[in-house]
């Protein structure tokens, strides 16, 4: 069982399968999300803060900063925002770009040790991402997809997940600081995305042991009612062995549904994190 610790100048998240979930706040980025656009594009940095502040408030452990629009320069402003971010809350940061000297130039300034999101299974992923978390001593999530695309099926995924592994581990990257994607397809163009994602996450647990995250809402993409099915795929993803989830602590119910699964998988000693989110969140009993 491995742990993988992140950190920020003053605060460690250490994310592990026999420790409560670590909840990696998605809405620092722009994708899907036109108003935030529009702020990177005008550089209104107080956009930025605002989403820090009330993801972190919420319960957001870490928080994911992308910054991966049509007409912005990455190299020059990640770096920018990832200064902005940390200046603002005091939590370690998921840097996400596929843009290797992007990554670089963040992680040069960054002051504490990142998550990076992410390399692939694609060759020049691997050649160009892994050389620079090394460098920096980054953890690394490693997205199951290679040069012929996302494989729907769980031991394609798996082999893709251990050359991830095998190629890290090569250059000196050490298995604890790599986080496996195994990423959450849409139910609604295909009633079996979820299985296969599940599937895959206990493969992974029985033939790597790594650490595990998943963007979760784009499992409910499409259908009415997206809450209910993203936070039953919360539950069921965290008993085949999810260790970190980027998802939107501010949307209803999502918290509670983490803290809830923590408790019933023994990972909550006296129920002390589920009762301070009742407390936290409940409505004043009359």
């Amino acid at each position: 069982m491995f742990h993988t610790e992140v950190r920020s100048k003053n605060k460690i998240v250490t994310i592990g399968r026999d420790l409560p979930a670590v909840i990696i706040g998605e809405r620092i980025n722009p994708t899907g999300k036109k108003k935030f656009g529009q702020a990177l594009l005008a550089k209104d940095y107080d956009y930025v803060k605002r989403e820090a502040i009330a993801q972190v408030e919420q319960g957001a452990d870490m928080l994911d900063v992308n910054v991966g629009v049509a007409g912005i320069d990455e190299v020059v402003m990640l770096p920018e925002v990832v200064k902005i971010v940390s200046k603002t809350v005091d939590v370690p940061l998921c840097i996400d770009s596929a843009n290797p000297v992007a990554l670089a130039a963040a992680l040069k300034i960054y002051e504490g040790k990142a998550l990076v999101n992410s390399v692939t299974g694609e060759e020049k992923s691997l050649v160009c991402v892994l050389p620079v978390i090394k460098e920096y001593g980054a953890a690394v999530v490693g997205l199951l997809m290679d040069d012929t695309g996302i494989p729907n099926d769980p031991e394609k995924r798996l082999a893709i997940a251990m050359k991830i592994v095998e190629r890290a581990e090569k250059l000196g990257i050490e298995r604890s600081n790599i986080i496996l994607d195994c990423l959450t397809m849409t139910v609604s163009s295909d009633h079996n995305a979820a299985m296969v994602t599940l599937k895959t996450i206990e493969r992974i647990v029985e033939e790597l042991g790594t650490n595990i995250i998943l963007g979760i809402s784009n499992v409910s993409f499409g259908l009415p009612d997206r809450n209910s099915i993203t936070k039953t795929m919360i539950a069921m993803a965290l008993k085949a062995g999810l260790t970190c989830i980027i998802m939107n602590p501010t949307a209803e119910g999502m918290r509670r549904t983490v803290k809830a699964s923590d408790l019933l998988l023994g990972r909550d000693e006296w129920s002390m994190n589920y009762l301070a989110e009742y407390r936290q969140y409940s409505e004043p009993q009359e």
